[in-house]
């Protein structure tokens, strides 16, 4: 089965709230087999829109992957992080 990565590029505009999505997120993430590769640091951009905060998570599968955005600890998670955010987050299935 193929691994399949989460690749998340992110302007956060609300401090305190995206805060409380990061800590619960880290949960949710890691009860779906999901460990972060790269969760902010350095970064340089060389297309498209800048975000200053790039994270990139890798799970056992992509159904992995879809299964916990859609859980109910990760939705209440990214409740705290609509509104305090400007966010793309895709599932890239690995090689």
């Amino acid at each position: 089965m193929k691994t399949a990565l989460w690749i998340a590029h992110v302007t956060v505009t609300d401090e305190e709230s995206y805060a409380r999505y990061a800590a619960l997120a880290t949960g949710a993430i890691a009860d779906h087999g999901g460990v972060f590769l790269a969760r902010g640091g350095d970064y340089e951009t060389l297309e498209g829109p800048d975000r200053s905060r790039n994270v990139v998570a890798r799970f056992p599968s992509k159904q992995a992957a879809h299964d916990c955005y859609y859980s109910d600890a990760y939705q209440e998670a990214l409740s705290h992080a609509k509104g305090a955010s400007v966010r793309e987050l895709s599932i890239v299935e690995e090689l």
